[in-house]
């Protein structure tokens, strides 16, 4: 007994001294562990401070039934009972009820309350009994926090979000994913729990270890008003002609700043919503908008000029054994180049580049290279498409190539790309870099500032851009954009309608279209470029761009100078009139020199005539209008107050 008393003694000797620490660890970790507080995501705000997103706490308050002694709990029962049934709309009796059970059971983690604002959490931390805290009240807060969209659905892709799985995948997308790891995500805190069994854990105490910091505030380019107008243009639209899906873009021409994007994709019930980010991350054949780049590179290269006659024909040709045909009826017959735009004739285009760059299609392929069309622009949010431009020794290159290319076949670019080109037209020839953020804050502090980028200090010479700003204008004047015209309000632009998925068997019988327009407004003066592009409207309703992506276009570009004009700033008002300048010269003098006798007022304007003699007293009749004719007293007449005189008018 002696021995075995010993090796007792030992062992908890050894238990105690020697591996103490190892086991008070072990216990530490299946009784207490540390949980991570997320911090708040900055907030994202639009170009003129209107909040785009926002993390919102949120809060769980719940009860742990054994902390509070026997004595405060029943003193406190029933005030914390009745403050419960002012918060939550049950009755005294029931949370009476409820909390007596919890106690009973032994329940150390009695749900009172979820996902609460930070008004009502402070509020119900200071019911009775749980203003007593943790340790002597029981209460039990948890934190979380909840990204919300003030503008809802609008712009909801663009803006983003940044979400982790329970597997880890990080899914980012918008200018929320694209700044989150960087700017917006912020320090998490940490927080010391301790478990209260069958899986359950409640905080140690009621503040953290580690606060947590919250990140920073991103200011975007996006404004929301025009948002506003481009999203709900764009979705009457689709709905109705029943589209697919399509996108909307809207930047400023001198700086490259996107005002507005969306991006609205088909449900299965006909309903539409930010499903993808087709303007930024979907590569398509941008179809007949591609038809600007390529003559301007015929242009560019004095291929042609706009006098150039090209011939149509009844509007059918075959190159390379392949027929192209024009949308135009029998065709357009011999036409100048200029005209083959503005009517977008595929034979026209066609013709002109394979006669130009067949020889030397590198050529043609570099033109496009310079411009940087071949690559994406690298912009900041995450998930932009490639551009596809096939050269000599690329899988889909063939003699076919060039003259399809040359109106916007057998090649790919995403809306943003096509509209970045068209926005370089519009700025004098230089391309500048789309650009969604403004600058990064920390309340009145600036961290980053993101400037303009220019991709391309000059696309093209002014001749160039003189000649292809005029046509782009004719397009809505007197082409193909015609329906579009309005005298008051000048736009430029060029219509697109390509065909989709004309590979597959079913086409024929069910042909897809994708429609497009892409420009800028107002013509002499861009301040905005837009491209607009649906895809697979209704063929029974129609699927030409200037039926169905042309009407969005307008639409937003009336709807931005409706609601914010451009206003011309004018150096001064003082603007001097010669001869009504020595007519008053006259009139003052005259009314200098007379003060008691009649002055001549023959072939004065009546109403200075009238100033004139009512400033002397006098009572004055007239007979018409226009300039003094004859004045009944003559001049040089003694006069007195309140005398009549009779003007004759003629």
């Amino acid at each position: 007994m002696f021995l075995f008393a010993i090796a007792v003694v030992f062992k908890l000797f050894s238990i105690q001294f020697v591996h103490g620490e190892k086991y008070r660890s072990l216990a530490e970790k299946r009784t207490v562990k540390t949980v991570v507080i997320p911090a708040n995501r900055g907030n994202v705000y639009d170009s003129e401070g209107s909040l785009l997103a926002t993390s919102v706490p949120k809060y769980d308050i719940r009860f742990d039934a054994l902390t509070p002694s026997p004595k405060t709990f029943e003193k406190y029962l029933k005030p914390l009972c009745d403050s419960l049934e002012k918060f939550g709309g049950k009755s005294s009796a029931y949370y009476q009820k409820s909390l007596r059970q919890a106690r009973a059971n032994k329940n150390r983690y009695h749900l009172l309350a979820r996902n609460i604002g930070y008004s009502e959490y402070i509020r119900m931390r200071n019911f009775p009994l749980l203003n007593l805290g943790a340790f002597k009240g029981g209460l039990i807060v948890e934190q979380k926090t909840k990204r919300e969209h003030p503008m809802g659905g609008i712009a909801e892709r663009t803006i983003g979000y940044e979400r982790i799985d329970d597997d880890g995948n990080v899914t980012r997308p918008g200018i929320d994913g694209a700044f989150g790891v960087k700017y917006l995500r912020g320090t998490n805190g940490k927080r010391l729990k301790q478990s209260i069994g069958k899986g359950q854990w409640k905080p140690i105490a009621d503040y953290n270890q580690v606060e947590p910091k919250d990140g920073y505030d991103v200011y975007t380019t996006i404004n929301v008003n025009i948002q506003d107008i481009a999203h709900h243009a764009l979705l009457k639209q689709l709905e109705y002609y029943e589209a697919e899906h399509g996108c909307v873009v809207v930047m400023e021409v001198e700086t490259g700043e996107i005002r507005a994007i969306s991006n609205l994709g088909r449900t299965k019930n006909g309903t539409y919503y930010e499903k993808l980010n087709y303007a930024v991350g979907e590569s398509h054949e941008p179809g007949s908008t591609f038809k600007t780049m390529a003559l301007m590179a015929a242009l560019e290269d004095g291929i042609v000029d706009t006098s150039t006659v090209v011939d149509t024909g009844r509007g059918r040709k075959r190159f390379y054994g392949r027929t192209i045909t024009d949308s135009h009826h029998g065709g357009f017959g011999e036409i100048s180049v200029a005209r083959s735009l503005e009517v977008s004739s595929n034979i026209g285009l066609a013709t002109i580049i394979d006669d130009g760059y067949s020889k030397q299609p590198e050529k043609f392929i570099n033109r496009i290279k310079d411009w940087k069309l071949d690559q994406p622009f690298g912009i900041s949010i995450i998930g932009e498409g490639d551009p596809v431009i096939p050269e000599p020794g690329h899988p889909i290159w063939s003699k076919n190539a060039l003259p399809s290319m040359a109106y916007g076949y057998n090649m790919e670019l995403t809306p943003l790309q096509t509209l970045t080109f068209y926005n370089a037209i519009a700025n004098d020839g230089v391309m500048v870099k789309p650009r969604f953020i403004r600058e990064v804050r920390e309340l009145n502090k600036e961290i980053e500032v993101f400037d303009k980028e220019v991709i391309n200090d000059k696309i093209c010479s002014d001749k160039t851009l003189g000649e292809i700003r005029e046509i782009l204008k004719n397009v809505v004047v007197r082409g193909t954009g015609k329906s579009l015209y309005n005298p008051y309000f000048s736009m430029a632009g060029k219509t697109g309608t390509a065909k989709t998925e004309y590979w597959m068997k079913d086409w024929e019988g069910s042909p897809r279209y994708v429609s497009s327009f892409a420009g800028y407004f107002p013509a002499d003066h861009p301040k905005y470029s837009c491209i607009v592009v649906v895809h697979k409207p209704s063929t029974k309703k129609g699927y030409y761009g200037a039926d169905v992506s042309g009407p969005v276009f307008k639409r937003i570009a009336q709807k931005i100078f409706t609601d914010t004009p451009i206003i011309d700033e004018v150096e001064t008002l003082e603007v001097v009139d010669k001869p009504i300048e020595q007519e008053f010269e006259g009139y003052f003098e005259t009314a200098q020199k007379y003060k008691t006798i009649m002055p001549r007022v023959v072939g004065l304007p009546v109403m200075d005539a009238i100033a004139l003699l009512e400033n002397l007293g006098l009572d004055v009749e007239l007979s018409g209008l226009g300039k003094v004719k004859k004045q009944s007293i003559p001049e040089g007449q003694k006069i007195k107050k309140n005398q009549k005189v009779v003007l004759e008018v003629s």
